[in-house]
């Protein structure tokens, strides 16, 4: 019985992971994609009532499949790649659960990561194995390691990794250094092996994101705050979310502060509104100095007053006052402000469905056909809706040589 049902669960699992479909194809691509998660799913769901060292050899098929699948496959949209992550992630798992023979997973280790030359870029952590290998597992592997090293020749230097000829290795070197040191709670070497030569916001990023790991939480403030000082760059920006995101956690009294230092050094509508969210009901005094000093950017200042503030009316007002230019906000903006006043907005529905129409091309017609049929729309029953039939007389004598604009217009139910 037991048997038959583990016969059961790997036919259930492993055909929709394998195929001898054309993946090259687009679509075709990502419907095996969809056919492999869903396999995953079935794989997960049996865990509580299926024995581990089952779990783990069908676990083990399916990732070996789904890697010779990735090779093959226009995984554009990545979502074959999204499960062969998902196996990823479930193999150390499933191996800590089965308590599969330590030699066999560490040349398995090794094998997937030094090598198979077909598919390499996914990486194994062995923070993950460390439960399945346990104390003498874990020296095994790192003599392993130390062993591959051994073979590279001298360590090149920084520039010089890309071009090496084995440079896969000494990227896996140094992951596994990474992730070891993370292991073994080492705080010298985190810094040594995620900081590097400190040249690089995202280093010092990485850096504080193995202190939080390890719940070194000062520490990762530390090292996140000297990522978002870095620079104005967008790993430090992408740093200054972080850095906040840590306070708020761990440190919320500072965090507010925090947000207005990334505001003031990268002002834009998203830095407003994560400064907006952190004031809470301290926003009117943060007010002014933020309106001020989006002024400069007049997209970012309406689309604030409009998405974060939610008052359509200041961001009609600020797009006028500031001789807003940008077509797309404006089109966020004429969504919004048509609910207060649906005839104020047609003048700049006009001018963008002719900013529009300055490119040909199917879809510019398309687009343009439905802000006219929106305007005909809101004018209806109003001394506009005559105006706005007229302009759609106009465009069509004004383009008459583009069929293609006539048949969208006609598409769309234009007179």
């Amino acid at each position: 019985m037991k048997n038959e049902r583990v016969t059961s669960l790997a036919d259930a699992v492993l055909p929709l992971i394998r195929t001898r479909s054309d993946l090259y194809r687009y679509s075709a691509a990502n419907a095996h994609g969809r056919d492999m998660h869903e396999a995953i799913d079935i794989l997960e769901a049996a865990i509580p009532t299926t024995d581990p060292a089952e779990i783990y050899t069908i676990t083990h098929k399916a990732l070996a499949s789904s890697l010779k699948v990735i090779a093959r496959a226009d995984d554009s949209a990545g979502i074959i790649g999204d499960a062969c992550r998902r196996l990823l992630d479930l193999h150390p798992k499933a191996a800590a659960a089965a308590s599969p023979p330590v030699g066999k997973l560490i040349d398995w280790m090794m094998k997937f990561q030094f090598e198979d030359d077909e598919v390499d870029y996914f990486e194994l952590d062995p923070v993950a194995y460390a439960p399945a290998l346990g104390d003498v597992g874990m020296a095994a592997y790192r003599k392993r390691l130390a062993e591959v090293e051994a073979t590279l020749g001298p360590r090149p230097s920084d520039d010089e990794r890309w071009s090496s000829g084995h440079s896969h290795a000494w990227f896996t070197l140094d992951w596994n250094a990474q992730r070891l040191a993370v292991l073994d709670h080492d705080i010298d070497a985190i810094i040594r092996t995620h900081a590097k030569d400190r040249k690089v916001a995202a280093w010092l990023q990485d850096t504080a994101e193995a202190f939080e790991e390890i719940g070194e939480i000062d520490r990762a403030i530390d090292w996140a705050k000297q990522a978002t000082d870095f620079d104005r760059g967008h790993q430090s920006r992408k740093a200054a979310d972080y850095w906040c995101g840590l306070l708020e956690a761990n440190r919320p009294d500072e965090a507010l502060e925090a947000w207005l230092s990334v505001f003031r050094k990268w002002p834009s509508s998203t830095s407003a509104a994560q400064l907006h969210k952190a004031a809470g009901k301290a926003w009117p005094d943060y007010r002014d100095e933020v309106m001020a000093t989006l002024a400069a950017s007049p997209s970012d200042a309406v689309l604030f007053a409009l998405l974060t503030l939610k008052e359509p009316e200041f961001a009609w007002s600020l797009a006028h006052s500031l001789a807003l230019d940008s077509d797309h906000t404006w089109s966020e903006l004429v969504k919004a402000y048509e609910k207060v006043d649906p005839l104020a907005v047609l003048p700049i529905h006009q001018r963008l469905v002719e900013n529009e129409l300055v490119e040909a091309g199917a879809q510019h017609y398309r687009l343009a056909a439905r802000r006219l049929a929106r305007m005909r729309k809101l004018a209806a029953g109003s001394e506009r809706a005559e105006v706005v039939d007229e302009l759609v007389a106009e465009l069509r004598e004004t383009h008459r040589r583009r069929p293609r604009l006539q048949q969208e217009f006609d598409r769309a139910g234009l007179p």
